[in-house]
């Protein structure tokens, strides 16, 4: 329930795609670049910040619960054990191989920063209009536009 004269909040959406190349700025790995392999928006994040936050909450930012995972940054190991998986046919049981597994881990968006293809320089993202009214983002340096690399 909003108040009467209260400007309704908008969901801010994260400026950091999946496909960017960025750069860690804090942490065991800072200073070493990968490529985002996803974005995980927490819808639990609200209701934790809510129950810590109690009647703070709205103060904090709606890009707080927001997090990146970056191939190759954030390593931690995952210990499996071989298990018996069920397969189409009941002939031939199919047996998922144990070991000890590296998985990247999600970090936080405010501690990465995206880096301009062209002058290979971390850079706050920028925003223009073309003359077809889209918007797209633009490197804060050189103003070249930020393409994300399909894979």
């Amino acid at each position: 329930m909003t108040r009467p004269g209260a400007a309704r909040r908008v969901t801010k959406v994260p400026e950091i795609r999946s496909g960017d190349t960025v750069v860690v700025l804090s942490g065991k790995d800072a200073g070493k670049r990968g490529v985002v392999e996803r974005v995980i928006r927490d819808r639990q994040g609200a209701k934790k910040t809510r129950t810590k936050y109690a009647s703070n909450w709205e103060r904090t930012s709606p890009l707080a619960t927001v997090t990146v995972v970056v191939g190759g940054v954030n390593i931690a190991k995952r210990h499996t054990k071989p298990r018996q998986s069920a397969s189409q046919s009941d002939r031939a049981p199919r047996m998922q191989h144990g070991g000890i597994l590296d998985i990247a881990q999600p970090m936080s968006i405010g501690k990465v920063m995206v880096v301009c293809q062209k002058c290979d320089r971390p850079t706050r993202i920028a925003h223009t209009q073309l003359e077809n009214g889209k918007r797209i983002r633009v490197c804060g340096h050189c103003g070249e536009p930020l393409e994300v690399k399909s894979s």
